[in-house]
């Protein structure tokens, strides 16, 4: 769909009521993205609290720039210019 808003007044009833269907369509494709993505975040953060509890109890530093750096690589891996595709190689 053009990213600019139809002149409304232009628009039959149909083709208003066809653009209510596809952006309705691209507002639920856009939902189910945004819970896998709170989904991902919500798990790396419980790994990510797992291994700081457990260096912590071994006296071990808390996190390094290697803990950044792996989840900077998790994060971005797979995804083209940084752009969150993840979800297209599942």
């Amino acid at each position: 769909m053009d990213e600019t808003f139809p002149d409304l007044g232009s628009l039959t009833d149909a083709e208003l009521r066809d653009v209510i269907r596809q952006l309705t369509e691209e507002e639920t494709e856009i939902s189910y993205r945004r819970r896998i993505l709170h989904g991902k975040i919500d798990i790396l953060r419980a790994e990510l609290v797992n291994r700081l509890r457990n260096r912590h109890e071994g006296g071990e530093m808390t996190i390094t720039g290697e803990d950044v750096q792996k989840l900077t690589d998790i994060l971005t891996q797979g995804q083209p210019d940084g752009q969150g595709q993840a979800e297209a190689a599942e």
